[in-house]
């Protein structure tokens, strides 16, 4: 570890999971000293915990088992566990790059390359640069009353910050092997979330160099090297480098890959991927749709980045599973009611009008 910043390491290696235990405690009504209580620990420990002076990645498994069945036994909801596993895996990562920064050797093995990501991990991975409660969190925010001054997230100093996409470019520089396509990949999404003007210089750059070169078939890693691009340049403002992509990438096996990663991001597919392979190789009838549905029909807002995306990808499922509409009243309707606030206020490529429309049709059809 870099004696510049060893000093203060301990501060934030344990900042999203304390924060996530503190929801979890206050979700159950819980003060720290009864909790402290439960778990057979002083109050001081629990505090440590939950401000991230110490890790609860530090913590025995035995033990991380007890808070959790504790927690549980005591009210918080079910999902707490899912929720601090996530977290902990989260504060493995800022971590990292926030005691690396943009110098030095990248680590290899890379957390960022442990596994391909889902949208609830990224969800408590940016939540400290976004301030957006990640969406499985909702139900523990809206059940937490709000004491004066306390923060709302997790936060990081500007410095820490810095580091932490600092070291994603870092990653994205260097990291051009063949085995390390997972980890580049990964960390050009993050850099989406930077605000400098040196990330947003670095993903032109990046879409530039790759823009011109024709994605072969089955070439699962260019395909999404190119995705996460053009994704993290919308994030940052440029909306136009994605309606290219998804206009390049419409059609044939390019668009069965698109609904197999997007299954996987939202959890329809259970077991974790170690690659990118999967996209390609796997046999798309295996799962239903529905949660890739409503996950889609709640981002088809005109301010969202990623919206020509979003229709293109919904308007994908729904062509592949008619039945996915007219089967679910509730989907349908708020299908339907998506795509008019849609209609009406949003400038779209005519590509994405096509698709609209087409989806209009298929709302319309299933519910007769």
């Amino acid at each position: 570890m870099p004696t510049s910043t060893s000093g203060r390491s301990s501060r934030y290696r344990g900042t999203v999971s304390g924060f996530v235990l503190k929801l979890a405690r206050q979700t159950a009504a819980l003060t720290q000293e009864r909790l402290a209580e439960a778990v057979g620990a002083d109050v001081t420990t629990v505090q440590a915990w939950e401000s991230g002076r110490r890790p609860l990645s530090a913590l025995q498994t035995g033990d991380l088992l007890r808070l959790r069945n504790c927690l549980l036994r005591l009210g918080a909801p079910s999902s707490t566990g899912r929720h601090l596993r996530e977290a902990i895996e989260v504060d493995v990562v800022l971590s990292l790059a926030i005691e690396h920064g943009g110098v030095g050797a990248i680590p290899d093995p890379h957390p960022l390359a442990a596994a391909v990501h889902r949208h609830s991990l990224i969800n408590l991975l940016t939540w400290p640069f976004t301030g957006v409660t990640p969406g499985q969190l909702d139900g523990f925010v809206s059940r937490v009353p709000r004491r004066g001054p306390e923060p709302l997230w997790p936060t990081f100093c500007p410095d820490e910050q810095k580091r932490f996409f600092d070291h994603l470019l870092a990653v994205a520089d260097r990291c051009v092997g063949p085995d390390q396509r997972l980890l580049r990949r990964q960390a050009v999404y993050l850099l989406g979330f930077g605000k400098s003007a040196a990330v947003k210089t670095w993903l032109h750059d990046e879409w530039t160099r790759t823009s011109g070169r024709k994605i072969e078939d089955g070439d699962v890693a260019e395909l999404l090297a190119k995705r996460s691009a053009s994704i993290a340049l919308a994030v940052t403002g440029d909306a136009e480098t994605l309606c290219s992509f998804v206009r390049s990438t419409s059609g044939g096996w390019a668009e069965t890959a698109n609904l197999n990663y997007w299954a996987y991001w939202t959890g329809e597919l259970v077991d974790d991927q170690a690659d990118d392979r999967f996209v390609a190789e796997l046999d798309p009838r295996c799962w239903g749709g529905q949660r890739l549905g409503w996950h889609l029909v709640h981002r088809l807002g005109p301010e969202t980045p990623q919206l020509t995306l979003n229709l293109d990808t919904l308007y994908s499922l729904v062509v592949s599973r008619p039945s996915l509409l007219s089967e679910r009243p509730r989907l349908r309707r708020r299908t339907a009611a998506a795509l008019e606030r849609l209609g009406s206020g949003s400038e779209l490529p005519g590509y994405s009008r096509e698709q609209l429309a087409g989806l209009r049709y298929a709302v319309r059809l299933a519910d007769r």
